[in-house]
């Protein structure tokens, strides 16, 4: 190695910081003695050469020839010269092996870290890992009556606190369907400890937050207020889901709260288009159905059906008591304890069973020619949470990626999708989807066309489609892959998205995946596994399709169905 790249700034990783400082400077010298050696190594053939240049300068000598010079010189010289060459062939490197090993002891954990001289091409990567690797523990502790306490201690001043049901819309029949989400509306509406006055003005004055959620497979109550104000946000959560009054005046002010909700949702044609494809591709069955449930049923719920959901579903091993932010685990394990411990476990009777989905492919059509656009999914089935093909499925979701006119980028977008979308001006906007439930899955497209490009736009996409499975790249997947990791490292920001990460890890897989363990999941798909996987369920399988508005241009099932094994252009 050169002098001058020993002379560079020393680049020590995070990881070697614990270093003693007697010990650094005793490197320190031992390096400027190695510098030192080699300096008078090349030194000492050096000044032979300039003493002969100089006698012959001396003599009137015009210019130099370095051949004839060395030709010139005596016998002790050349032996002299030969000296210096050995030396610096033999205690370079022993010099060199001697200053590495000196320095590996002196990191504190022996391989805990490498000293780099010169180039830091692996700091950034260096340092990444270790960021990683410093996310704090998420701690797990199960109580008697099968409830799970899951907590992430950040040490921040604020926190996020809520529970994770492992009940909503799948668990309903035709006859209920809409009482999960009935029954979210009607938790905050008061308690026998609280009126839904004195519930307000205590969260406003907490100066928290607090929501609800209700999905297929989870209902979410959750709080957001200052670390300290914890033992308060578990107190009402627990109130809410348990004591709730369900008064029947409330009820009845509430079916209209959630009809003119319903009304809201009928003006997002994205939400509309993805009931009906549900609708389609799991007709007959649970997952078929509205989370809002129909207008007849909401109209018709009554208290008892709201007890009766209760007593069925809210149940310890259902549920996960989740927190993150400035949160004490064992503080929330006692809070839990007081709170749970023994209300839960009096409610008797077997776990529901999961009610079967079949997928069936199929297409729903809603064709309104007064609308500017249409709206349309299509989608094949994929696998559940906890099947071993869901991370590949994820990358090939990342690699289709998403797409409108405000984006920039045009031809230059890595989405090879994108790229023919924005070149032929195939529609306004794309976004993929994968979708997982337990034992069932979503993987598709949803895209917004105008009408006389929805057939070019459906075959570009059934196109690319029949590439992930036949031809995709590895520079490609790669690139993906990165895009996800980020993704999915970006989405866990704050306390709320990683207390809902924990929640819903903890009822899909009954444990939060570390992220170096998801990361390793993710690095060990290639170009090779993207193609057997998207073969495996998307090559020669039926389709299920939504599209509403001016859809005269949309080609028949049979066509669309045919395009899902070999596409010519």
């Amino acid at each position: 190695m050169c002098l001058q790249g020993y002379r560079r700034l020393i680049s020590v990783t995070d990881d070697t910081r614990a270093y003693r400082l007697p010990n650094w400077c005793r490197l320190v010298k031992t390096l400027s003695w190695f510098l030192s050696l080699q300096n008078a190594l090349q030194k000492s053939a050096i000044i032979i050469m300039t003493t002969r240049w100089g006698l012959s300068s001396s003599s009137g000598t015009s210019g130099h020839d370095p051949g004839s010079t060395f030709s010139s010189l005596s016998l002790a010289e050349m032996a002299a010269v030969a000296a210096a060459a050995a030396a610096r062939g033999v205690l370079l490197p022993a010099a060199r092996q001697r200053l590495w090993r000196f320095a590996d002891r002196l990191l504190v954990g022996g391989a805990a870290g490498r000293l780099y001289f010169g180039g830091n091409r692996s700091r950034s990567t260096q340092a990444a890992t270790q960021v990683v690797l410093n996310v704090p523990e998420t701690r797990v502790t199960c109580l008697e009556n099968g409830l799970r306490v899951a907590s992430e201690d950040s040490g921040l001043s604020t926190c996020t606190v809520g529970l994770w049901i492992d009940a909503g819309s799948r668990y309903e029949d035709e006859k209920n369907n809409g009482t999960a989400h009935f029954l979210e509306h009607m938790a905050f509406k008061g308690t026998k400890k609280r009126s839904q006055l004195d519930l307000e003005l205590e969260i406003e004055n907490m100066g928290a937050h607090l929501n609800a959620y209700t999905s297929r497979e989870q209902t979410v109550y959750y709080a957001k207020a200052f670390s300290k104000d914890l033992p308060r946000a578990v107190e009402i959560l627990a109130d809410i889901i348990q004591n709730s009054t369900l008064g029947e005046a409330e009820i009845e002010r509430e079916r209209g709260v959630i009809l003119r909700e319903m009304q809201e949702v009928e003006t997002n044609l994205q939400e509309v288009v993805f009931d009906y494809l549900h609708a389609t591709a799991y007709q007959n069955t649970a997952l078929g159905r509205t989370i809002l449930g129909p207008t007849e049923n909401i109209k018709s719920i009554n208290r008892k059906d709201l007890v009766d959901y209760i007593t069925t579903h809210y149940k310890g091993p259902r549920i996960v008591l989740a927190a993150a932010g400035g949160v004490s685990h064992d503080e929330l394990l006692e809070l839990a304890k007081f709170h749970f411990g023994d209300s839960l476990s009096t409610q008797k009777g077997e776990m529901p069973a999961l009610p079967p989905c079949k997928f069936t492919g199929s297409e729903i059509r809603v064709r309104d020619d007064k609308m500017p656009l249409a709206h349309l999914a299509i989608a094949v089935e994929a696998v559940g949470w906890a099947h071993p093909d869901t991370i590949s499925l994820m990358v090939a979701n990342t690699l289709i990626g998403n797409w409108d006119r405000s984006l920039g980028g045009g031809m230059n977008l890595s989405s090879k999708l994108a790229q023919l979308t924005c070149h032929g001006n195939l529609c306004h906007s794309f976004q993929s989807f994968n979708t997982s439930y337990t034992d069932t899955g979503l993987w598709g497209l949803y895209m917004v066309c105008e009408p006389a490009t929805v057939a070019d736009m459906l075959h570009v996409v059934q196109k690319e489609w029949m590439r992930l499975c036949t031809s995709v790249t590895e520079n490609e997947v790669a690139r993906a892959k990165n895009l996800l990791k980020t993704n999915m490292l970006l989405q866990l920001d704050g306390s709320t998205p990683i207390c809902e990460d924990i929640g819903r890890q903890m009822l899909c897989y009954n444990r939060r995946i570390p992220i170096p363990e998801l990361e390793a999941r993710i690095d060990a798909i290639d170009a090779e596994i993207i193609r057997e996987v998207c073969t495996k369920y998307i090559y020669d399988k039926n389709p299920a399709l939504a599209a509403i508005g001016p859809i005269e241009q949309l080609p028949s099932f049979n066509q669309i169905r045919g395009n899902m094994h070999w596409l010519c252009d």
